[in-house]
């Protein structure tokens, strides 16, 4: 299966592909080679506001939910690729929130080898090493 990314009319390959961790579920793996600093994925949102919150939490989408705004004061769910990064303390990627282009960004923060699976730290910051909402298996 190919993918494709044809975002603005521009047709491009994506390195990545979604396969099975052997642990965890699915996760993104690089399907070649990826640079530091290259861009992943340009995974596109859909908002939510602050007062919508309480509902996404009694939902399978609560555990992909990325915060957004320039306060953090809204919630995102990322399409395409964007919620299926596995969380990492050591990760191999990482993401800014694009708010101009109403996307979720992902870059290679080390270079990645084909086949190597794709990580984000969840805390966005690479080195932040706080607890999160559920056990971390690295």
């Amino acid at each position: 299966m190919t993918n494709v990314n044809t975002r603005r009319g521009e047709t491009t390959l994506l390195p990545i592909c979604i396969k099975d961790t052997g642990k965890y579920g699915r996760g993104v793996y690089a399907t070649r080679d990826i640079k530091k600093g290259e861009l992943i994925e340009a995974s596109p949102v859909l908002v939510s506001c602050q007062d919508e919150w309480k509902y996404l939490e009694k939902t399978i989408l609560f555990d992909y939910c990325f915060t957004w705004g320039n306060n953090y004061e809204h919630t995102a769910i990322a399409l395409g690729y964007g919620s299926l990064f596995n969380h990492s303390y050591m990760p191999n990627a990482t993401f800014v929130n694009n708010l101009d282009n109403l996307s979720i960004d992902f870059y290679a923060f080390n270079d990645i080898k084909e086949g190597e699976e794709i990580t984000i730290n969840y805390n966005e910051d690479v080195e932040d090493k706080n607890p999160l909402w559920f056990d971390v298996i690295e």
